[in-house]
């Protein structure tokens, strides 16, 4: 509503389907619901949102005037409060509209790769696109309700893989807090802190646990999206799917994973006899990033001949192509795994799912894209030139169109300025050589399988 030379007028919302030209719209705002480890709400796991933007999270703010230091008070919203809150209504307001949010950079430029999660959404809930707008009124309230749920309960994992953090895995929390970073938890990661994790423990256990298991009881999931930490770990994976197959209902909900794959039982549960065998639709992406001992490298905690047996048992249970993948997220080291990972695809006959670290800023030194872009060239197309004269198939497809993927994003030396790269290869190279200092292992072993990779690095 707004005002005009004395008169009253109504603002009518403009309302673009993907049928007539949208093609920003995503499914997710009207049917996914996503919470982190640390209980913040984002519009999916790949959005681009700070949780400080819509007061819901850990304020920083006010400080002690003795130390500085957050107080950590916390404002959490329970599903009920952010599905139609206003952070909510704007986001849906402008996707109807057809507008790019930068929430949405990952799938508008394909940085994470070219399978974005738009499509997914937007396919799987196709049915449901003229529901979303006739749903949906003026403000970007909806009477649609959750339906696809992503609920990362914890940050409990076995893994301390290079690329990820503490945020996703206590073995990376545990390891920073006993090697002096102790400190930066009282400081800028407040989640971290034992009173804000008790608060946080408290919300979990009154709120989000209770939302999550009464959509279970009612049978209004459409959607599982296990992923973590990691999700086979958690004890309330396994209650919520069995319940699920108990209630009569598992052929008709749709489970997604995102997996390490170390372990497939849980006591008395097998995750393919006792679980999966009774769902009628369910895909795992298995991470793995390199093969032996670079593969154990990359992702610490892992034993690859385990892993391995564990992928041979899950194929007896694939039923078609793509059911079970093999998440390939390609780092710096990862790209001298890049001919044995192919031969692995094709020596299981699971298909790769190529993705790649990003360098969301310049000191990320495990994204492929830290590389000068000669260096890159170099190793990627080594290895494309091996395959591409192959046969078409589903295996040489989707390997290729992720190098290509991979080699269109600009490096850092591309991106950044000559000084802010440097310094962004200095302070990534100081973190990589501490970590290797931790944990006992040597990254230059690896890139000194190219010299010329080498010699850069050593030159940093």
């Amino acid at each position: 509503m707004y005002f005009l030379n004395g008169r009253i007028y109504l603002k009518i919302m403009t309302k673009v389907k993907p049928k007539d030209g949208n093609k920003t719209f995503c499914m997710a705002p009207w049917v996914h619901t996503y919470l982190s480890p640390q209980m913040e709400r984002r519009l999916c796991c790949a959005s681009r949102e700070d949780s400080q933007n819509f007061k819901q999270y850990i304020d920083p703010i006010p400080k002690d005037p003795k130390t500085k230091i957050s107080t950590g008070d916390v404002n959490l919203l329970t599903l009920d409060q952010h599905w139609n809150g206003d952070y909510m209504k704007s986001v849906r307001k402008k996707l109807m509209a057809g507008e790019e949010i930068p929430q949405c950079s990952v799938c508008n430029y394909k940085l994470l790769n070219s399978q974005v999660y738009r499509q997914h959404f937007n396919r799987f809930y196709k049915d449901q696109i003229d529901e979303a707008f006739e749903s949906t009124d003026d403000s970007g309230a909806t009477t649609m309700k959750v339906t696809s749920w992503d609920y990362r309960f914890s940050n409990l994992c076995n893994f301390s893989c290079r690329m990820c953090g503490d945020m996703l895995s206590s073995t990376w929390e545990t390891e920073n807090k006993k090697h002096g970073r102790a400190d930066t938890y009282e400081k800028y990661k407040i989640w971290g802190r034992k009173d804000v994790k008790a608060q946080l423990q408290k919300f979990h256990d009154q709120h989000i646990v209770k939302e999550f298991m009464d959509a279970v009881e009612n049978k209004t999931i459409k959607e599982f999206y296990w992923c973590g930490g990691e999700p086979l770990m958690w004890k309330i994976h396994w209650t919520a799917m069995q319940r699920v197959v108990d209630l009569g209902y598992a052929d008709s909900v749709y489970a997604r994973y995102n997996s390490n794959m170390s372990r497939i039982k849980f006591f008395n549960l097998n995750l393919f006899d006792d679980i999966l065998s009774k769902f009628n639709g369910w895909q795992i992406n298995a991470s793995i990033d390199g093969t032996g001992e670079i593969g154990e490298y990359i992702r610490t905690g892992l034993k690859y001949n385990e892993w391995l047996e564990n992928m041979k048992y899950a194929k007896k249970f694939v039923k078609h192509p793509k059911q079970l993948q093999l998440d390939y997220t390609v780092t710096l080291p990862g790209l001298f795994e890049l001919d044995n990972m192919y031969k692995l695809q094709k020596e299981l006959k699971i298909p790769l799912l190529l993705k790649k670290v990003f360098t969301f800023s310049p000191e990320v030194f495990m994204s492929p894209l830290f590389l000068p872009r000669r260096l890159l060239e170099k190793l990627v197309n080594k290895a494309k030139e091996k395959v591409v004269n192959e046969p078409q198939t589903i295996f040489n497809l989707s390997y290729l169109e992720g190098l290509d993927d991979l080699l269109k994003h600009p490096t850092n030396d591309e991106r950044y300025s000559q000084e802010v790269c440097a310094k962004g290869w200095q302070d990534g190279k100081a973190e990589c050589i501490r970590l290797d200092k931790i944990r006992g292992t040597d990254i230059s072993k690896i890139l000194g399988q190219d010299p010329e990779v080498l010699a850069w690095w050593k030159s940093i």
